[in-house]
Formats: structure tokens, C-alpha cells, sequence
């Protein structure tokens, strides 16, 4: 099998590359490189530059590279900002995958992997969110990840190829520092920005109907969503025709924000208490996965913890940021 990891450049998509790579299996990446870094690519893993929406370069490394299975994380992926571009991401999302579709199909490649997200969910009232809790997205980036979903399937229905959807919920920590995240979209990171810039860490809203009163998510170690993406790859590349399956990416236990904040006041030794500002538009009050398909049909589990994830995501925040002090 030779693997095409479409923005195998960015933060989830470099730890794909490493896991699968590592395992052993051919892969050459395709990314514009607007969010992603060459740098964090495996050595010898070659790097297409482009986008989704050029037919003719996917044409060209499809059939160049001898490709047979595409693993799709390139997308928009920022949900206040889907908000704000709707166009933009349904360009971008959905009719990038359907350019990219088309090349896959017409190159006859028989396996297909997508990155979907627990966004498609939206506000779902569940303890436990399984693939079968009604998918109902309140933002356009979660309706591009349904959108892109059904797309996948009805291509692997039409044409014989095998798929799979992967619905990550929240992904934090780095395998190595060098493959960490350096953007701040998401609340570990935010928390440390804010830290660094000498501020309390921000909690918006305290009013939930949880515990302590604050949002809970369920949390995956981006180095275990990579494993999971190997792990449904050589599913994917052992099955016998098409077939598709949809699966929840995540540990299946929730933390609070206000947990998380106390976990890396500890990690950081930054102990300022969080502030709590007003809610955010949009957030659920819970999000936690239910992971016992994943288990059954791949015999997979997450394997690190909350504070695995915080103490790696901060030594690749320090490297990134030199200025910050330890404490």
C-alpha cells in the first residue's frame, strides 16, 4: 500500500505521517502548507505541494506515486470562523473532497479514511455520544464534516471503495515537542498563551449543568488518534471489497475545563486561579464519546491520560516559545 495523506503537513496530520511511517507503510503527503510545517514531516516522506481544488495535480501524484489508499485531514477546521466564511469552508471542505473523490475514484483506489469530528453531533443531550446519537451540527464546519461523511460513503457505495469516518473529539499533547500545536484555537493552548503573556487562564462560564459548572469534553492524546488512524488503515487495506464504518475517536471520559485549568497550573507551575468570563455561543454543556465501537470492531483504546497530554503539549509550547520561563 502506498499512503496519500492529504494536509499530512499539519498538526494531526504530521503525527498520522510519523505513526504510519513508523509501522512501516508508504506515504506521501499533499498540503499547501498555510497551517502546516514541512519541518514536521518524517524524513523521507515526500511533500506535495497544492490543494484539494487542482484536479490535475491530484490526478498527477495519484497515479505518480502509485497511490492505493488516501487518508483526507486537509480542511478548514475552526468553527468561529466557519461562522464568519461559511463560503470558504464549504468550498474549501465539501467541494474539495468531491474534487478529491472524483480523482480517487477515477485513479481506481480502493481505500479511503476520513477525518470527520464530534462537531457533526452539535448540541447533543447524551451522557455518552454514540455514532448512532443523531447528528444535528449547529456551526458550518460541522456541517461540512456531515456533509463530507455522506459524501465518503456514497462514493464507496458507487465505486467499491472501502471508507471510514473518524469523529475525533478534543485532541491536545504531542508525541515529540517539534510536532506540537502552535496555533491557539484550541483550550490548552489558549490557556497557555494567556499564561505566557502573564494573564489568568479564561473559563467561559461556570453555569453549566455539570459538577463543578463547567463545560466537560472528552480529551484524546494526538499521538493515540494517530495510532487509530493506522489502526483503521490496515483495517481498511485488509478488507475484501467496499464497505464503510464510522467510528467515535476518544477516551470516553469527561474532564471539566475547571479540571483541566487546575492540571496545568500543576504542570506549568503557573498558579494563577482561572478567570470565568461569560459563556461562548454554542458550547454544550457535555461532550464525552462513547468508544465501545471502536473497541469492538478494532480492539482499539487511547492509552494516555489528561496529564500526559498537558505535559507534552507544554514542552512543545516551550519549545516554540522560547521567551517563556519555566517555573
Amino acid at each position: 500500500m502506498t499512503w496519500l495523506i492529504t494536509g499530512g503537513a499539519g498538526y494531526i496530520g504530521a503525527h498520522v505521517a510519523h505513526a504510519m511511517t513508523g509501522a512501516g507503510e508508504r506515504v506521501v503527503v499533499l498540503d499547501d502548507v498555510s497551517t502546516g510545517d514541512e519541518a514536521r514531516l518524517p524524513e523521507g516522506v515526500p511533500l506535495v505541494r497544492g490543494t484539494l481544488l487542482d484536479r490535475e495535480l491530484l490526478d498527477r501524484v495519484l497515479s505518480g506515486y502509485g497511490v492505493t489508499g488516501v487518508v483526507h485531514l486537509a480542511a478548514r477546521k475552526q468553527v468561529g470562523e466557519s461562522v464568519e466564511q461559511p463560503l470558504r469552508y464549504y468550498r474549501e471542505n465539501v467541494h474539495g473532497l468531491t474534487v478529491l473523490l472524483e480523482a480517487v475514484a477515477d485513479a481506481g483506489v480502493q481505500r479511503f479514511l476520513f477525518s470527520s469530528s464530534a462537531a457533526v453531533y452539535g448540541m447533543a443531550d447524551a451522557d455518552l455520544i454514540t455514532e448512532d446519537t443523531p447528528a444535528v451540527p449547529i456551526s458550518p464546519y460541522g456541517e461540512t464534516k456531515l456533509a463530507g461523511e455522506w459524501l465518503v460513503r456514497a462514493a464507496g457505495r458507487a465505486h467499491g471503495i472501502a471508507t471510514a469516518c473518524l469523529r475525533y473529539f478534543n485532541v491536545a499533547g504531542a508525541a515529540r515537542p517539534e510536532l506540537a500545536d502552535t496555533g491557539v484555537f484550541n483550550v490548552i493552548p489558549m490557556f497557555f498563551d494567556r499564561i505566557t503573556r502573564g494573564d489568568a487562564p479564561r473559563i467561559f462560564g461556570d453555569d453549566y449543568p455539570t459538577p463543578d459548572g463547567t463545560c466537560v469534553r472528552d480529551y484524546i492524546h494526538v499521538a493515540d488518534l494517530a495510532d487509530a488512524h493506522l489502526t483503521v488503515a490496515r483495517r481498511l487495506a485488509a478488507q475484501d471489497g467496499a464497505g464503510d464504518l464510522t467510528v467515535n475517536v476518544g477516551r470516553g471520559e469527561g474532564v471539566s475545563v475547571r479540571t483541566l485549568a487546575r492540571v496545568v497550573a500543576e504542570v506549568t507551575g503557573h498558579g494563577t486561579p482561572a478567570v470565568v468570563g461569560p459563556r461562548r455561543p454554542g458550547d454544550a454543556a457535555r461532550a464525552v464519546a462513547s468508544v465501545g465501537r471502536i473497541g469492538e470492531e478494532l480492539g482499539w483504546t487511547a492509552s494516555r491520560g489528561v496529564r500526559e497530554m498537558v505535559e507534552s503539549a507544554w514542552e512543545g509550547w516551550l519549545l516554540h516559545h522560547p521567551e517563556c520561563v519555566r517555573h
